[in-house]
């Protein structure tokens, strides 16, 4: 198991290589909601975070799990490399929140993505790392 807030640099360094995610999260019945995203990863914060529209069903499923927010997981995988990331989610719709998040993403993923009024952060407050980098 890696460390949330002081990962190993092959860790570190594979959650900085564009990769596509997969984000799941619980809906209201308990069955598993997977989607993929891009997700960014902040050790020092012990976060990680996704954009993405407020009218999504991720989203729906995070608020449904109440103020204390909701268990999720996102994870990478490349060939025999992996890494799953844990912890417990909450939406910020806060500008500068949503601002700060849009800019991680263009970094990692090289793309700014296109204004969006609907858009919010799925920050997760992290609490388990796992994987092979």
């Amino acid at each position: 198991m890696a460390d949330v807030r002081n990962p190993s640099p092959e860790y570190l360094a594979f959650w900085r290589e564009y990769h596509l995610c997969t984000l799941t999260t619980l809906r209201p019945d308990g069955t598993p909601h997977v989607v993929p995203v891009g997700v960014t990863y902040d050790p020092e914060a012990g976060v990680a975070r996704v954009i993405t529209n407020k009218g999504s069903r991720k989203v729906a499923n995070i608020l449904a799990a109440g103020p204390e927010g909701a268990r999720v997981a996102v994870c990478q995988m490349h060939k025999a490399r992996w890494a799953t990331l844990e912890g417990r989610a909450a939406i910020r719709t806060e500008p500068e929140v949503v601002a700060d998040a849009v800019s991680r993403y263009a970094e990692r993923y090289e793309r700014t993505p296109a204004p969006n009024p609907d858009r919010v952060v799925i920050e997760i407050t992290l609490d388990r790392a796992l994987g092979r980098a």
